[in-house]
């Protein structure tokens, strides 16, 4: 079981990046960077000189995207001078490639998101592009994270709610798990699953505050978002947090391409449909969605009626080894139809 060692979540904690590398190892010297663009412009001056005043050396790497070439190029580029840790600095792009990055060159990672998108900010799972899998798979546990709400007050509401929309799929992932329980003999972690399931609830306990964009709805978020990737470290899967509703999302870049809404936004519409098939209140999850600001219908991403049945029929099989209310309840293109437009995501 592998779990970040420190977590600072507060105003302001960018400037204890430093502080904390020295924290977790005394003796590091060199620090790699992984950031975009934007990020580096807009907040990269004051993680330098958190770095700088801590003795780091650091060197920095913008990426455009994240998938496994990036990854690749990366390797080769500091394989000569390789850092004693990697640091994973904005949006999910970043601390993706960072994390694989980590781990393919066996170094500590840190996790330091400046937007509250998705749980993968705190656990061991990566989505990249240029796998053989369609799916989120394993990489380095970020040995810490740093959380500035004041610079994930900065993002865009979108990924806010994005993010959201991460963990409501949490209540549909939860219900896949206990299903592979209860029918294939799956191994179940109550612990983990309710703490999942927790990070999900309260989200729906409190989306009418969410969506203005206050200390308090952000670090809610980020605080639910890093306990749902804590209960992934804990199962030793993504078991907890991710199941059919996530397949769908991956279904959806498969069928329709990448550029269709952001991973949070798919995911939360996977959840109302997957809500419906296990006889879960699907309304309170799509006005949930709607308090804070996610999309709840395709169009609004740009999606069209044939791309949903397609990523609904599609999405099983990108992960047969993984049982859900999929594999239960086999879906073919009239019943995918009937399911969307049921619960008004067509």
């Amino acid at each position: 079981m592998e779990l970040p060692r420190m977590i600072l979540i507060g105003e302001g904690v960018v400037s204890e990046v430093g502080s904390l590398v020295r924290s977790l190892d005394a003796g590091a010297v060199k620090v790699a960077v992984i950031t975009g663009a934007v990020v580096k412009a807009r907040a990269g001056g004051e993680c330098d000189s958190s770095l700088e005043k801590a003795s780091l050396r650091s060197s920095w790497h913008v990426i455009s995207d994240a998938s496994m070439d990036t990854v690749a190029r990366l390797q080769e580029k500091i394989a000569d001078r390789l850092p004693d840790f990697v640091i994973g600095f904005g949006g999910g792009r970043s601390v993706d490639v960072a994390k694989m990055t980590a781990f393919k060159i066996c170094k500590p990672f840190l996790s330091v998101p400046t937007s509250a998108s998705h749980d993968g900010i705190s656990s061991p799972f990566v989505s990249v592009r240029g796998t053989n899998k369609p799916h989120s798979i394993r990489a380095s546990t970020p040995i810490g994270v740093v959380a500035d709400t004041h610079l994930m007050s900065q993002a865009p509401p979108r990924l806010l709610a994005g993010g959201c929309g991460d963990l409501v799929g949490k209540i549909t992932a939860v219900k896949d798990w206990e299903l592979g329980r209860d029918e294939k003999g799956e191994y179940f972690g109550s612990y983990a699953a309710n703490l999942a399931y927790m990070s999900a609830k309260i989200i729906l306990d409190e989306s009418w505050k969410l969506k203005r964009k206050s200390q308090f709805s952000i670090r809610t978020i980020v605080e639910a978002l890093i306990s749902a990737g804590v209960a992934a470290c804990i199962a030793g899967s993504s078991r907890p947090c991710s199941g059919a509703e996530h397949l769908f999302s991956h279904a959806v870049e498969y069928v329709a391409g990448p550029n269709y809404g952001l991973h949070g936004e798919r995911v939360g519409m996977g959840t109302i449909m997957m809500a419906k098939l296990h006889g879960l209140d699907w309304e309170k999850i799509a006005g949930t969605l709607e308090n804070v600001g996610a999309p709840t219908k395709a169009k609004q991403i740009g999606l069209t009626e044939d791309h949903v049945v397609k990523a609904l029929m599609t999405a099983q099989s990108l992960r047969p080894d993984r049982y859900t209310i999929l594999s239960k309840v086999k879906l073919d293109k009239k019943s995918a139809h009937r399911l969307a437009k049921s619960v008004k995501v067509i």
